[in-house]
């Protein structure tokens, strides 16, 4: 992997582990909500865009189209980067998030995002580095 793959994926993990603060702070919070949206946006395309970077380098897949995130989701559970549909529910979720004008989606986001959401962010992590660690034997390089 080249290294705007290790410096998107530290980025991934950065803001997963902010992300992560979600689960201690007061959801009836509106400032904690919309920043709570904002994060989960940023996570997600993030954890995509990883996807993408694996995809075309590793795989060497470049028939799909390089800015639809649906192609990429599908792509990576094909090739078991992501085992569980739920993603393309978070695309929907990205999306409606753009739409939020009263700040009565990021309630119902934020309930996926603790319930569900988090837990895919790690196991994807998780698999990341996993993967990465046993093709190469070397736990530093992902690990800096």
């Amino acid at each position: 992997m080249d290294e705007k793959f290790y410096r998107r994926f530290e980025s991934f993990r950065r803001s997963l582990a902010a992300l992560e603060e979600v689960r201690e702070r007061d959801l009836t919070d509106s400032f904690i909500l919309s920043g709570a949206g904002a994060k989960f946006n940023i996570t997600f395309d993030l954890a995509w865009k990883v996807m993408k970077d694996i995809i075309i380098q590793y795989f060497a897949v470049v028939d799909f189209p390089k800015g639809s995130p649906r192609e990429v989701l599908r792509k990576a559970y094909e090739f078991q980067l992501i085992s569980d549909e739920a993603w393309l529910d978070m695309l929907r979720d990205r999306n409606d998030l753009t739409h939020d004008y009263d700040g009565e989606i990021v309630k119902s986001v934020c309930g996926r995002l603790t319930g569900s959401y988090l837990d895919l962010f790690e196991v994807f992590k998780d698999i990341v580095e996993r993967d990465y660690q046993e093709k190469t034997g070397n736990e530093e390089d992902i690990q800096r």
